[in-house]
């Protein structure tokens, strides 16, 4: 235990310091929020102290004997995934039940759309790298905790999940502005925007904050509420999508080395399991509200972390000068996820 902390414990801490300032600057900012603040800083340290990325980059200084590297990636892989099982702690079954009744359709449909939009345009755009997934998977289930989750079961790289984060956190701050407006240009209900913001909105902070325009507005929290249930059912879409892409991938990998059997153990997210065993947790042990609330701020703290080290990992000038073909990749799945959200909610007279 003590050789491992000496290992990572560097730059475990060198991450935890500057997420400890994003997070606080997320709390002021909610609509930017930390893990965008986290990924920024850690991008921006990376470009100014070039030593300083060349330690993370190489695990270990030829002058001294700690590390870097060792830390910083155990904050991009197993800090990450401990973050996902804790945000578990925010989930309630029976609301999911409840909700899952009237919003499955949307979101079953908002996920297919999203997902085809992003293969298809991806190919278009030809771009490299797991960016395509990543971007369909964070505009189609709940942002930053999505795209987090599904990054160490496709095996993406840095560069991807920086790329991924920037653009859907510019279309959340895009929809805080303009949804409201459009929900009441089209004479919604609260129910009928609750369900689109829940159903159409990346990142929950995003949701909340376009929920309380909307209840300004309307003189109650309805829409607001509705819309943040709505939003942690789509959540556990994280379940059977990482699953789904845990298998892809295997069998891919597998192909691509040509030789030897698929094992699907080998591949599965497990981390997954303890983000469901946390959910049944959460619903049926009568956990009160504090400590629930509690473990998950600390599991959004390591979310941040986690980004953090991605942003210290990743080569802001190389991000900027092929920013572009994400962003577009990212307007189309955001169109297609918002009009398709619209349209199911027409067609079955959630309005």
């Amino acid at each position: 235990m003590r050789r491992k902390l000496q290992e990572v414990g560097p730059g475990l801490l060198l991450c935890l310091i500057i997420a400890a300032l994003a997070w606080y600057l997320g709390r002021l900012l909610p609509v930017i929020g930390g893990p965008v603040f986290g990924i920024l800083f850690g991008m921006a340290i990376a470009m100014l102290f070039p030593q300083l990325q060349n330690l993370v980059l190489h695990h270990r200084s030829s002058q001294n004997n700690y590390t870097l590297g060792s830390g910083v990636k155990y904050t991009t892989k197993n800090l990450l995934q401990y973050a996902i099982i804790l945000l578990g702690f925010q989930m309630n079954l029976f609301n999911v039940i409840k909700v899952g009744g009237q919003s499955l359709v949307v979101i079953l449909s908002t996920l297919s759309a999203s997902f085809l939009t992003a293969f298809l345009a991806g190919k278009a755009l030809k771009l490299q790298g797991k960016k395509a997934i990543l971007i369909g998977v964070g505009t189609s289930i709940c942002g930053g905790s999505a795209i987090a989750a599904t990054a160490p079961v496709i095996r993406a790289r840095d560069e991807d999940v920086a790329h991924a984060i920037s653009t859907i956190f510019l279309f959340n701050i895009v929809a805080v502005f303009i949804f409201p407006a459009l929900g009441h240009a089209f004479g919604m209900s609260d129910f009928g925007f609750g369900m689109w913001a829940g159903t159409a909105i990346n990142d929950t902070s995003s949701v909340v904050a376009a929920g309380v325009a909307w209840s300004a507005a309307a003189g109650n929290n309805n829409a607001l509420a509705y819309a943040t249930v709505v939003k942690l059912t789509r959540t556990m879409m994280i379940v059977p999508i990482t699953l789904i892409l845990a298998i892809y991938t295997g069998r891919k990998s597998k192909n691509a080395a040509d030789g030897g059997a698929f094992r699907f153990s080998k591949v599965f997210p497990w981390f997954i399991i303890g983000f469901v065993a946390i959910a049944v947790i959460n619903t049926f042990a009568g956990i009160p509200v504090q400590i629930s609330h509690w473990l998950v701020t600390i599991g959004k703290f390591f979310i941040v972390t986690a980004m953090v080290g991605i942003g210290l990992n990743t080569n802001l000038k190389e991000l900027i000068t092929s920013g572009f073909k994400p962003i577009l990749l990212g307007l189309c799945c955001w169109f297609a996820v918002a009009g398709t959200a619209l349209l199911v909610q027409f067609a079955t007279k959630i309005w």
